[in-house]
């Protein structure tokens, strides 16, 4: 309604803010998409985030529809569905054969059968001003959990120490159109624009505060590789068939008998193969191997 009228300058103004904003932060997930293209994998990323932003999307612009005067939201949501909409299918490209599926069927349950459903409904079960606010608070709900979808982010962060999955450029544009986007509603005195942002900034100064934190952290998961790898490192034992009586003092060596080493391999099939006269001996070359 009084979105793109001037008799609402401080409206407008700030719905142009928002969608620049929210526009630069659509575009924030590229170097992460770039990194996907030039790895030809997926990492450690999720689509969730990406495909629960394109459904609020799809939501808002139907709302602004119903609801009429309300391009600055039908503008930005669109370049919304069309850059999700990319984002998804480079994902698609180069996830795992299991994240395909998984991904496919949230694709078809919640942005085809889900949004057909919520359409279906509030143009025949509703009508009017009634129509408008149901809608109104089922993009409220949605645009929670767009809000939300990053915990799972905040959680990988927390656990692994490291902020590789989380952009600081990204928590910081999503704060700042959180802001921006709750006065615009609020100016134009539409509660279901105003609300959900109050928990993206929120979430927004959590993520960046977490990213504060961790940004110098050493990564827990690459110290948890370096163990594993020191535990596939078996130690040097070599097992060697000696004639005693052939052993020279000059040697450097120290040889023990099997059976007086702790940690020797056992030494039954070697002792089989042992010619008479001979013994089973290893040499102490073992080394320590770090566990951690």
């Amino acid at each position: 309604m009084g979105g793109l009228s001037m008799e609402h300058p401080w409206a407008f103004a700030f719905g142009l803010l928002g969608n620049v904003i929210s526009f630069s932060s659509l575009l924030a997930p590229i170097p992460t998409f770039y990194r996907i293209f030039k790895s030809k994998s997926t990492e450690g990323f999720q689509s969730v985030p990406y495909v629960v932003a394109l459904f609020s999307a799809m939501l808002w612009i139907f709302y602004a529809l119903v609801k009429t005067g309300e391009g600055l939201l039908i503008s930005i949501n669109a370049a919304g569905c069309v850059i999700e909409t990319v984002y998804i299918v480079m994902y698609l490209v180069y996830a795992p054969r299991k994240a395909k599926i998984f991904t496919a069927k949230i694709v078809v349950l919640l942005n085809i059968a889900g949004f057909g459903l919520i359409f279906l409904l509030t143009l025949f079960a509703f009508h009017g001003e009634t129509r408008v606010v149901s809608l109104g608070w089922i993009c409220v709900g949605f645009s929670v959990c767009v809000f939300v979808a990053p915990l799972s982010i905040i959680g990988r962060v927390i656990k692994t120490k490291s902020v590789e999955y989380m952009p600081f450029t990204l928590s910081l544009t999503l704060t700042l159109s959180a802001i921006v986007w709750f006065l615009y509603g609020l100016l134009i005195k539409d509660k279901y624009v105003a609300l959900p942002n109050i928990l993206g900034f929120t979430f927004g100064m959590i993520q960046m505060a977490l990213y504060m934190f961790y940004m110098n952290a050493t990564p827990a998961v690459s110290n948890l590789k370096e163990g594993k790898e020191g535990l596939k490192k078996p130690a040097e034992e070599h097992v060697v068939v000696i004639n005693v009586g052939k052993i020279e003092k000059s040697s450097g060596a120290v040889v023990r008998p099997v059976t007086e080493m702790h940690n020797a391999i056992p030494s039954r099939c070697a002792a089989e193969a042992a010619a008479p006269g001979q013994q089973v001996m290893a040499l102490d070359y073992a080394r320590s191997v770090d566990v951690v």
